[in-house]
């Protein structure tokens, strides 16, 4: 089968056939075998790229397999090959999931109570790029924050994978969504995703766009920040927080860790949530199953949607991770296998 292998440490944006390259496209990799009676194998249609597995690749991800290893997270196929105790798959059916390594490849195996089935009429591309962006958003917000109807929600990077996931099940939660984001073209696809209010960083001060915004529709301030970003973005959003309000930590794109006062979060009673959604898996796989099965119904029933950004076919990876690097990216960013696929911008 075809995979990408990380060999060594390093940028992935180089040529694949470069000999500095961290990837190698592998045409003749073993095909993974069922290694439980409750296994189940999976052609893999899509998966996703996600900054984690960017930083992973460069060495700078806080989780680090030994090498080489095949990269790669959320994906979406067709069930290939079931264990003899699976129950509620067969061979044909079209899935979608998450690992912690192993979908930039053809065929991956993962249990049966791992899997989900990708309702009828939705699109199975884009579900392979679902579980992680959309469910990092989620837990997030529904389950940490508990984001209420009528509450002001502030997110940073809005036009990334996780940007976009949070500013949708926002609106889908009710609350007054306001999305930070750079340059014309992700701010009019914000608006048409029906955010409240859009500033645009390549034209206006955070802070005083926000605050007038604000009062104009007579809101005390922001209840839960939604940051991947990190830097000086953190810091001018932190005069947003009403009292009591909700900061959800879910990365650094910014490449710089912010520093919270601890002495204002203390005074204005400000709730500060750690999100590493990966764990989830380990120490609460139930919130991780409930919420990825209410994103296929929220999907399915059309209260979100999965825009997807550039799709590229695993020969072409290293293209797809300098779209990701050069922050061309609005949306998602996916490698597509088994499909006669040039390069695009879908």
């Amino acid at each position: 089968m075809e995979a990408l292998l990380c060999r060594k440490l390093g940028d992935p944006t180089v040529s694949l056939e470069d000999n500095d390259s961290s990837i190698v496209l592998s045409k003749n990799h073993p095909i993974p075998q069922l290694d439980s009676p409750t296994a189940v194998r999976v052609r893999i249609k899509a998966t996703s790229l996600n900054f984690a597995n960017y930083l992973q690749i460069l060495g700078k991800y806080q989780e680090k397999p030994s090498l080489p290893f095949i990269p790669g997270s959320d994906f979406s196929g067709y069930v290939d090959a079931v264990g003899p105790k699976v129950s509620n798959f067969r061979v044909g059916d079209p899935v979608c999931s998450f690992a912690g390594l192993g979908s930039f490849a053809q065929f991956i195996v993962v249990d049966e109570s791992q899997l989900f089935r990708v309702p009828q009429g939705c699109d199975l591309v884009a579900a392979g790029a679902l579980a992680v962006a959309f469910g990092t958003s989620h837990v997030a917000l529904v389950h940490r924050a508990q984001l209420a109807s009528g509450q002001v929600l502030l997110v940073l990077g809005a036009a990334g994978g996780v940007g976009l996931a949070a500013v949708q099940i926002g609106k889908a939660c009710g609350a007054i969504v306001i999305a930070v984001a750079r340059g014309a073209e992700k701010v009019q696809l914000l608006k048409s995703l029906g955010v409240d209010h859009v500033v645009d960083l390549g034209s206006e001060n955070v802070t005083e766009s926000v605050k007038k915004f604000l009062q104009t529709r007579r809101l005390k301030g922001v209840d839960v920040l939604y940051d991947p970003v990190g830097g000086k973005l953190t810091k001018e959003s932190l005069r947003l927080l009403k009292w009591g309000a909700n900061i959800l930590i879910i990365g650094f794109a910014s490449g710089e860790v912010p520093v919270i006062p601890v002495n204002v979060a203390l005074v204005k009673n400000w709730t500060v949530h750690g999100l590493y959604w990966g764990s989830y898996k380990i120490h609460r796989p139930g919130v991780l199953e409930d919420s990825v099965k209410e994103l296929l119904s929220w999907l399915a029933r059309g209260l979100i949607s999965i825009h997807i950004s550039h799709s590229y076919p695993p020969s072409e990876a290293n293209f797809a991770f300098s779209a990701m690097k050069d922050r061309k990216v609005i949306g998602k960013v996916m490698i597509v296998f088994d499909e006669k696929h040039t390069r695009s911008k879908l």
